[in-house]
């Protein structure tokens, strides 16, 4: 992924239903991407792989857990994802191996590069999968949190290292 100082890398995060792992990612990363002064150079968006929830805001717990520790999820649109997206995106990311496979599948050849698990950048808890909270409890969604937050910063190291920028203290 070599890109053109101008051009802005775009990040696609995807879940099932696009309603709690997928929305969480994309509003942790989109302000974590503030906090490293890196936004104006990546865009965020997220999608499922399922059209279950288009047009739903995510779910209230996911949206809560994350306003808790400083994340606004309120206005993000729950989608599917689309053939287009696998030539938009730079990257695409998914939370789980079942949803990888999915997008194996409706993926062109020539983008599959541009696929991978989203805990591949995490330090604690690389090679992992992000649990679905859907049926669980509040505990879930911590944990989502907990394992989103921390991809996010590997993602963002990795991110710096290809814009060619100074790696973090963290």
């Amino acid at each position: 992924m070599k890109h053109h100082p101008q051009h802005k890398i775009q990040i696609l995060m995807v879940c099932m239903g696009n309603i709690c792992r997928s929305p969480t990612a994309e509003g942790v990363l989109r302000q974590r991407l503030i906090e490293a002064g890196l936004a104006h150079r990546v865009i965020v968006d997220s999608a499922g792989t399922h059209d279950y929830h288009v047009g739903e805001p995510p779910d209230r717990r996911a949206q809560e857990a994350a306003a808790a520790r400083g994340y606004d999820l309120s206005r993000l649109i729950g989608r599917q994802v689309s053939v287009q997206d696998f030539h938009d995106f730079d990257l695409i990311l998914a939370m789980d191996w079942a949803n990888l496979t999915h997008l194996e599948r409706l993926c062109p050849p020539q983008h599959r590069h541009k696929l991978r698990l989203f805990l591949s950048y995490s330090r604690r808890y690389h090679g992992l999968e992000v649990p679905d909270p859907y049926y669980g409890g509040r505990d879930g969604f911590e944990q989502v949190l907990n394992m989103v937050e921390d991809a996010a910063d590997g993602l963002i190291d990795s991110l710096r290292q290809e814009l060619g920028l100074a790696a973090s203290a963290a």
